[in-house]
């Protein structure tokens, strides 16, 4: 479980996040949503050791990430998984060796074991013959899940997707929600995805917490965010008026 407490963040005196508790369980598909300048994305960033915080504590399974020392710190890291926006591979590389390069950073396995872990997840997000070509042979859904590929590779505690949605089709953008969770199920890890997809918070939204303006506005998941009537979520989540329309016929059918 990832635990935060009392978060807050400023650059110069810009405050950008002002106290935010939140924490995400093993398991479970957890969404942070939110307008742009929100501070989501610094959230996350506070998340992933990248950006110092000033005030409040990051807890993984109990260990406060400020008081680890170096090494603990280093060990952390590579028990994190990362999936980029625009999913970040590497040109140069192969598939397979794009998937390999966590194991070649953090592990001391032999060419050989490196190659059969590779084959496991490759095969697990259902690129079994894909070992041998390059990025740009790759479409933009098969780059996705080679991006979800390589952040498993190392069996991770911890998985952190940054909108793993971007560029894609409504249809290959399900496909690539549902094996978020289903990996995030299969292996028991702490998923949290910072998304600006409101398909994604309907179809995965096991947790969401929704920042506005630094603070956590609201906190709940896909089956609650239809009933709230918190007025700031309502607006972002129901911008459309497709959207608008599917809470009304949900709020009709339940009365």
């Amino acid at each position: 479980m990832i635990e935060v407490k009392g978060l807050h963040k400023s650059f110069g005196d810009a405050h950008i996040l002002k106290g935010i508790d939140a924490y995400f369980e093993k398991g479970e598909t957890s969404l942070v949503i939110g307008q742009s300048g929100s501070g989501k994305t610094v959230f996350i960033k506070c998340l992933l050791g990248l950006f110092p915080y000033d005030e409040g504590t990051i807890s993984y399974d109990g260990k406060i990430y400020s008081e680890l020392s170096e090494d603990q710190k280093r060990n952390l890291r590579a028990e994190i998984g990362m999936v980029f926006q625009g999913s970040a591979l590497f040109d140069s590389m192969t598939i397979q060796e794009n998937v390999m390069f966590p194991l070649r950073m953090f592990t001391k396995m032999s060419k050989s074991e490196m190659e059969d872990r590779a084959d496991v997840v490759l095969k697990r997000v259902n690129l079994d013959d894909a070992h041998n070509k390059m990025p740009s042979e790759a479409s933009g859904g098969m780059q996705k899940r080679v991006a979800i590929a390589r952040a498993i590779v190392n069996n991770p505690k911890y998985l952190f997707c940054d909108e793993p949605n971007s560029g894609l089709d409504p249809k290959t953008a399900i496909v690539i929600d549902n094996l978020i969770q289903e990996i995030t199920d299969e292996y028991q890890i702490v998923t949290v995805i910072n998304s600006h997809d409101m398909n994604s918070v309907m179809e995965i939204g096991e947790k969401i917490v929704f920042l506005q303006h630094g603070y956590k506005e609201w906190e709940g998941s896909k089956d609650t965010i239809f009933k709230t009537d918190n007025k700031a979520v309502t607006d972002f989540v129901y911008s459309s008026e497709l959207f608008k329309k599917v809470r009304q016929r949900y709020i009709e059918e339940k009365q």
